[in-house]
């Protein structure tokens, strides 16, 4: 299967690092992302690296390529994280399975790559450990597995609570089993649930919208994610819209859903923390995004995972075949890397925080940055707040736009 990641540089057989990149290692937090490429079906708005079984096809001789083997060449690589990073003591605070559909694995086999982060690296007190999971994809009994194997978190893709909206978006389970799932977690002892809404399908309306915002609070979510519809090349769902079967999602529709959402929230006590992110408290807040949004280090494992320490980036082979190969010939599965340079690292610095609640340090800014800031606050994008620029509500909105003019 030809890959779609970027070409980079080289990467060593050893998945060795620069010097550079480990210097500070230890000065920032450490998380683990697991991806999962696993699903029973492709959703048509999907453009994951994930797989069917038929996709798959047959999978002997390649162990690590299929949902039986794969927890096996994940720990590999968790142990492959352990020599390149050194001997340097640095507990995981974070920890989480992505997908694909982490729970599509036996709930023995998530738990025991939790195991191997912990007998590698060591987990932080009060550490983190999330799995995404879909509403069809757990049992009573496999939440109460996995939260004695340590997972701590849980993130159930909702997406929507009404029939119409998942169909299009070629969601499988039913809706009305997302009360019984949460209710599920809560008696296995989860204290931190969040669910994951999409806005923007193509047919769904404003009282639609409604109808899944107030089922998801119904709920009584930690944490919930709204995310608008991308419609992304080479997905089914990019397909139907340029045949026509379906219309693009329209902005203002989507400014007005996001509108509903933060409204609705804020009334039942979840606060925005990120654009996209609300939460309960500070403690509900997913501390594994905070990584991403604040340039701390992670290592992704898995086909298709990238990864981040000190300024260093890399991205693992797409496929889980090529992938169970590498680790099972005891190399990095890494395809590529790239040294990010200062002024890369500015600019995700300033695309990232400035989506934060926290907001972003006028000094973080060049000059030409905190010359434009007055007027952006003047258009009420923002507030200058003491040393921090912090977005609007109005400003969440049109957030890409008012990091262009900062860096411009």
């Amino acid at each position: 299967m030809p890959s779609a990641l970027p070409d980079g540089d080289p990467v060593p057989t050893d998945g060795s690092l620069p010097a550079s990149a480990l210097e500070g290692l230890g000065t920032r937090p450490l998380g683990f992302y697991v991806h999962v490429p696993f699903c029973t079906v492709r959703c048509g708005y999907c453009d994951f690296n994930t797989y069917t079984a038929l996709e798959l096809g047959p999978v002997g001789g390649h162990p690590g390529a299929s949902r039986q083997t794969y927890a096996e060449a994940a720990i590999a690589e968790v142990r492959l994280a352990r020599r390149v990073l050194g001997d340097r003591d640095v507990p995981v605070e974070t920890v989480f399975f992505g997908g694909g559909t982490p729970t599509l694995l036996d709930p023995g086999d998530l738990t025991k790559v939790v195991g191997a982060i912990r007998d590698e690296f060591g987990l932080a007190p009060g550490a983190e450990v999330t799995t995404e999971a879909n509403p069809d994809s757990v049992t009573p009994e496999s939440l109460q597995r996995l939260r004695e194997g340590g997972i701590n978190r849980l993130s159930f893709g909702m997406q929507s609570a009404v029939p119409h909206v998942l169909d299009t978006l070629d969601r499988t389970h039913d809706p009305l089993r997302v009360p019984d799932v949460v209710r599920w977690a809560r008696e296995a002892g989860f204290e931190q649930i969040s669910l994951d809404l999409i806005y923007g399908t193509p047919g769904e309306s404003l009282a639609d919208w409604e109808v899944s915002v107030e089922a998801a609070l119904a709920c009584e979510p930690d944490h919930l994610s709204a995310y608008s519809l991308i419609v992304e090349d080479g997905t089914a769902l990019a397909r139907r819209v340029k045949r026509g079967e379906l219309p693009m999602p329209d902005e203002d529709d989507l400014a007005d859903k996001y509108l509903l959402v933060d409204e609705r929230l804020r009334k039942a006590g979840l606060e925005w923390y990120e654009v996209s992110n609300w939460a309960r408290d500070a403690s509900s807040r997913c501390r594994h995004n905070l990584l991403y949004w604040t340039g701390a280090d992670w290592w992704g494992v898995g086909p298709g995972a990238h990864s981040h320490v000190g300024g260093v980036r890399w991205w693992n082979v797409k496929h889980p075949v090529a992938y169970a190969d590498r680790m099972a010939a005891g190399a990095s599965p890494a395809h590529a890397r790239e040294v990010l340079g200062a002024e890369d690292r500015h600019v995700e610095r300033v695309l990232l925080e400035l989506r934060l609640d926290t907001g972003l340090p006028l000094d973080a800014l060049d000059e030409a940055g905190r010359a434009v800031a007055p007027s952006l606050a003047e258009r009420g994008l923002l507030v200058i707040d003491g040393d921090q620029l912090v977005l609007t509500q109005q400003g969440r909105l049109l957030a890409d736009g008012v990091v262009r003019d900062l860096l411009a």
